[in-house]
C-alpha cells in the first residue's frame, strides 16, 4: 500500500458513491417530488411500485460516502459537519420521514390516512433534496476555518447561492424522477411525465447556467480555474457538452423516445458533477483545506481500503440484480407489496 496515493484513492471512491447516491436516489427522490402533481391513488401506487423494490438499496451509497467521510478525512467531517448540522440534520429526518411514509401508505386502512402518507412522502422527499441542495451550496461557498476548527456561525449555510442551489437540486431531482417515469411507466402517466419533463428540464437548464456563472464568482480559484488559461481548456469541454447533452434530451422526448430522456437527465448530473470538481479539486473543504490535509493517517487508509475493494464489488452486483430483477414496465394493478 505504501506506494498507492491513498488520500487520492479514497477521495475518488468518496465522490463515486456520492455520485451514485444522487443518481439512484435522485429518481426516487423525484418520483416523491411529482407526488405534488399527480392526485390519482392508481397512478400514485404505479409510481411508488416503480421505486419499490430499489429505493432502499440506492440509500446505501449515502452511507458509503458519509461513512467514508468520517473514517478517513476526519478533519473535513469534524469541520463540515457543525458549518451544515442544521441541514445535514434536516436532510436525514426528511429521508426517515420519507422511508416511514413509503411503507405505511401501503398499509393504511382509509382512504384519509393514504392520503396523509401520501403528503408525508412528497414531502420528505422534497425536504430531502431541498437541504442536499443547500448543504451543497454550503459548501461551494466556502466554511470558514480557524486552525483545525470551524469558525462560521449557525447560519453562514443560509445565503442566495445555497438556495439557489437547493431549488436547483429540487428541479433536477424531479426531472430524474420523470423521466425514471416515462421510461418505467405507460399510457396516460407517461404521457403527463414527458410533458412535465419538458418544463422541468428547461428550468433546471436555466439552473445550471446561473449556478455556473455564480460559483466561479464565490472564489478566486474557482474563476481562475474556469476563466483562466491553460484552466480554460480543461473547462470549457463541460458546458459544451451540457449543450449538446441537451439536444438529445429534447430530441428524445419530441421522437417519444423512452430511455433516452432518462439517460440524459443522467447526464446532465454526471456533467454538473463533473464541473464541481474541476472547481474544488484539490480541495476537501474549500477554501483551505485541501484533500491530503483532510487524510487520516496512512495505515487507517489502507486498513479500511482492503475493506472497500470487498465490499464494492458486492455492492455492485446486489445492486445491478436488483434492477435487472425488477426491470420492465410498471402497470396499476401490479403490487410489490
Amino acid at each position: 500500500m505504501s506506494t498507492l496515493d491513498l488520500p487520492m484513492i479514497w477521495a475518488a471512491l468518496i465522490a463515486i458513491a456520492v455520485l451514485a447516491y444522487v443518481l439512484l436516489d435522485g429518481f426516487d427522490l423525484g418520483v416523491g417530488i411529482l407526488f405534488w402533481r399527480e392526485r390519482g391513488e392508481d397512478e400514485r401506487d404505479v409510481m411508488v411500485n416503480s421505486v419499490a423494490p430499489v429505493w432502499d438499496g440506492n440509500e446505501t451509497w449515502l452511507v458509503l460516502g458519509g461513512g467514508g467521510l468520517f473514517a478517513v478525512f476526519p478533519l473535513a467531517y469534524a469541520v463540515i459537519m457543525p458549518a451544515l448540522y442544521p441541514v445535514i440534520i434536516g436532510m436525514l429526518l426528511a429521508l426517515v420521514f420519507r422511508g416511514v411514509a413509503f411503507e405505511f401508505r401501503f398499509k393504511a386502512a382509509s382512504k384519509a390516512g393514504r392520503r396523509a402518507w401520501d403528503f408525508a412522502f412528497a414531502l420528505g422527499s422534497t425536504a430531502a433534496a431541498l437541504c442536499q441542495g443547500l448543504a451543497l451550496g454550503g459548501l461551494l461557498q466556502g466554511i470558514r476555518v480557524e486552525g483545525r476548527h470551524y469558525a462560521g456561525g449557525w447560519w453562514d449555510w443560509l445565503t442566495p447561492f445555497t438556495v439557489l442551489c437547493g431549488v436547483a437540486l429540487v428541479a433536477g431531482y424531479a426531472l430524474l424522477g420523470a423521466t425514471w417515469l416515462i421510461w418505467r411507466t405507460e399510457g396516460p402517466l407517461q404521457t403527463r411525465c414527458r410533458h412535465a419533463a419538458g418544463r422541468l428540464g428547461a428550468a433546471l437548464l436555466g439552473l445550471i447556467v446561473v449556478v455556473s456563472l455564480w460559483t466561479p464568482m464565490l472564489n478566486p480559484a474557482f474563476r481562475e480555474r474556469w476563466f483562466g488559461w491553460p484552466g480554460i481548456l480543461l473547462t470549457s469541454p463541460v458546458p459544451i457538452l451540457v449543450a449538446l447533452v441537451a439536444l438529445l434530451f429534447w430530441r428524445g422526448l419530441a421522437r417519444r423516445h423512452e430511455m433516452t430522456p432518462f439517460l440524459a437527465a443522467l447526464a446532465w448530473f454526471v456533467l454538473c458533477y463533473a464541473g464541481l470538481g474541476i472547481s474544488v479539486f484539490p480541495m476537501m473543504v474549500p477554501p483551505s483545506i485541501s484533500i491530503r490535509d483532510a487524510a487520516a493517517p496512512a495505515a487507517s487508509q489502507a486498513f479500511l481500503l482492503v475493506g472497500a475493494v470487498v465490499l464494492l464489488p458486492i455492492i455492485f452486483a446486489y445492486v445491478g440484480y436488483a434492477y435487472w430483477v425488477f426491470r420492465g414496465k410498471v402497470r396499476a394493478g401490479a403490487h410489490y407489496h
